[in-house]
């Protein structure tokens, strides 16, 4: 009974229909079919789907205590730079916020625990007032990979609609750059993310604006100069002098053998 359920199965799957039939054309490779019959059968059937959803869902997880670390090590690091500290400690003075740190400590009477409150109230005032851009930004839920699949969509729809009334403004009506345009020509010049551009400071910014290196021998020129500019740098550095000293006088990858 038990071979003719078997029997039942192998004719209606059509894969297994196939080895079966394989094998009755081709009897001396008897092992070899029994090994691809066992190891089909033995083998997890697992849907494909599920597991690409967990992958991206642990990725996505992996981001996020990724990228909150990261900026809490930011933060933590801001706390101790004396401009930042200082301008903290004055609002939590202001706000009165200190004050109660010091009360509840004296209540407890412990110097460790007014110490962390204070400190915990500095970071806090800097996460409030300051907008830390770039690698250390704080995490936002839509950057993470999941999120990303799912308004793909979305963005490509977006980005078609940008680039179409880009060609229409600029290209077919010749308007004139705006200050976002300007930014975003010098971004790709210059080939940041836009991750690395918004990380620049403000005054640095105004100086591309000003020089107007969107247009094209602008940038030119002053790529020329950053690369003069870097090139002096380099020769009045003593770990450079010594770098090319080194490879003037031994060169990369020389091997000598003493004989004993």
């Amino acid at each position: 009974m038990s071979y003719e359920i078997e029997y039942l199965v192998i004719l209606q799957d059509e894969e297994t229909r196939k080895d079966y039939d394989y094998m009755l054309d081709h009897p001396e490779e008897y092992y070899s079919h029994y090994y691809h019959y066992y190891s089909r059968r033995l083998a997890p059937k697992v849907d494909v789907r599920v597991v690409i959803l967990v992958s991206v869902c642990a990725i996505s997880v992996f981001q996020f205590f990724s990228w909150w670390n990261s900026y809490d090590k930011a933060i933590s690091y801001l706390a101790t730079v004396p401009k930042y500290r200082i301008q903290a400690m004055e609002i939590a003075k202001q706000q009165g916020l200190l004050g109660k740190a010091k009360e509840k400590g004296r209540n407890k009477k412990s110097k460790e625990e007014i110490r962390d409150k204070e400190e915990s109230i500095i970071k806090n005032i800097i996460k409030s007032k300051i907008d830390i851009k770039g690698g250390y930004q704080k995490p936002q839920i839509c950057d993470l990979l999941l999120f990303q699949i799912l308004l793909a969509p979305f963005h490509l729809c977006s980005y078609i609609v940008w680039y179409c009334r880009w060609i229409y403004n600029f290209n077919i009506k010749g308007k004139e750059y705006g200050e976002e345009e300007r930014l975003y020509i010098i971004r790709k010049s210059m080939k940041m993310s836009k991750s690395q551009f918004d990380s620049l400071e403000d005054h640095q910014k105004e100086t591309f604006l000003k020089r107007e290196l969107w247009i094209k021998e602008n940038y030119e020129i002053y790529k020329q100069e950053q690369e003069e500019e870097l090139k002096k740098k380099l020769a009045n550095d003593p770990r450079w002098k010594r770098y090319r000293r080194w490879m003037k006088n031994e060169g990369p990858g020389r091997l000598t053998f003493v004989d004993d």
